[in-house]
């Protein structure tokens, strides 16, 4: 049985962020619920685990009050659609990267009736929390960064501005030279329109210090990743991706403290023989597009059927952290080539050609030491969609047990998914 959980009313703070406060009340009662069955229910939990509970309990109250206190200082909250943003430059700055992406289908009915239907889930849910007025982080923030990764994306942030300041940066899509000339120019102006917004000039020390929180941010998910590749796995993977989500919104250095306490606690685990699944559970590898907060639908009926998913190779996994920033450079220049040759690592299915992403998942299926892969894509991302035809091949030529899902965030198909992940699992059991 789960235990009783909240996530806290903050119905004052709500009314003064101009939210629909009835409305967004029952949305924070039914996550609740989703949360409590989906998370607490789970035995044999690390106890590290608390302190992400907790950051879901205060998910729409504490992180929104902190997130008040920097603007009252004069620090820029700016909100967040991708891993493509220089999230150090913000850092450099004072200030504070928060993650706008939607996993929720409660906000999708508002983006219908404004974009179309045949887009996204992920940019409609996004789009409808803004429209409905049902999130606070997108009532906080200064500014919003977009970047042209798809098509529906960018032609949304022109809608998008209209109901807040979006500020977008074009992302090449090939990686020739002068494709990565434009995107050095694209940080260098993302540095001045982050410095106008602070009233301050980012320095080379000021750089050089966020490269390394961030690098550290980075490493403590790698070793958390690392941890869970373990056979039997420490920890679930929904737990797994939980923190992977709340890396995106939860304050950068305290974070890693907590990551890194939380490793600590699975290596005494796995010394100790303590493990979430058995030893002969499968071992499942999800790769493909994000799963943003609170997208656990994959996750919950994988382990849900015995299983334990023990790496995501996507922007929510290992796409995030996987990649660190060169810390010898000195100079300004310097700094920020080093910077973009790590951002130009992220092997987006956006980018053409993507030979580095299908070596990836094969190289990501081994070091996990999965059985499986669980190629997930959301409906109408063309992108990843086609980009399945190449994984699957890849898996083919390997060998490797393979399924691709296209779903969206309804729970319309879970039946059906059931199944189909059920059918799966037996026939790695084979």
């Amino acid at each position: 049985m789960a235990t009783e959980f909240e996530i806290k009313p903050y119905p004052e703070l709500w009314a003064s962020l101009d939210m629909d406060v009835p409305r967004f009340d029952k949305a924070r009662l039914m996550l609740g619920e989703a949360y409590a069955k989906t998370y607490l229910s789970q035995k044999k939990r690390p106890v590290g685990m608390a302190y992400f509970d907790n950051m879901i309990a205060e998910i729409h109250g504490g992180r929104i009050k902190e997130l008040l206190a920097a603007k009252a200082e004069g620090r820029p909250v700016i909100g967040t659609f991708c891993v493509y943003i220089p999230e150090e430059i913000v850092l450099a700055a004072g200030g504070i990267c928060v993650g706008l992406c939607g996993g929720s289908q409660g906000s999708v009915p508002d983006a219908e009736k404004i974009l179309p239907r045949n887009i996204c889930p992920m940019v409609k849910s996004a789009f409808g929390f803004k429209a409905g007025r049902i999130c606070p982080y997108f009532q906080a923030v200064d500014f919003v960064y977009g970047e042209t990764t798809c098509d529906a994306k960018k032609k949304t942030w022109e809608i998008l501005d209209t109901m807040v300041p979006t500020y977008v940066m074009e992302i090449p899509q090939l990686k020739r030279q002068r494709d990565l000339d434009l995107w050095l120019a694209e940080v260098k102006d993302f540095k001045t329109k982050v410095e106008e917004v602070a009233g301050k000039t980012i320095t080379e020390t000021d750089l050089a210090a966020a490269v390394k929180i961030m690098n550290n941010k980075r490493k403590a998910l790698q070793r958390l990743n690392s941890l869970r590749h373990h056979n039997p796995a420490p920890i679930s993977g929904k737990d797994g991706l939980l923190i992977e989500q709340i890396a995106f919104y939860d304050e950068p250095v305290r974070f890693t403290k907590k990551v890194n306490a939380l490793c600590d606690e699975l290596e005494e685990r796995i010394k100790a023989g303590v493990a979430v699944p058995t030893k002969n559970a499968i071992r499942v590898m999800v790769a493909g597009t994000p799963m943003a907060l609170p997208n656990w639908k994959i996750h919950n009926l994988v382990e849900g059927a015995g299983a334990v998913i023990v790496n995501e190779e996507s922007c929510i996994g290992t796409r995030y952290f996987k990649d660190l920033i060169d810390e010898n450079a000195t100079t300004m220049d310097n700094m920020l080539v080093a910077l973009t040759d790590r951002y130009k690592e992220i092997d987006c299915s956006c980018f053409t050609p993507n030979d580095e992403r299908i070596t990836q998942v094969i190289k990501e299926f081994r070091d996990s030491k999965a059985q499986g892969i669980i190629n997930y894509s959301l409906q109408f991302c063309h992108t990843y969609n086609i980009e399945e035809i190449r994984i699957r091949q890849a898996c083919e030529r390997e060998k490797i047990p393979y399924l691709f899902i296209e779903s969206d965030y309804s729970a319309e198909d879970v039946g059906q998914l059931q199944t189909r992940i059920e059918a799966f699992l037996e026939q790695i059991g084979e």
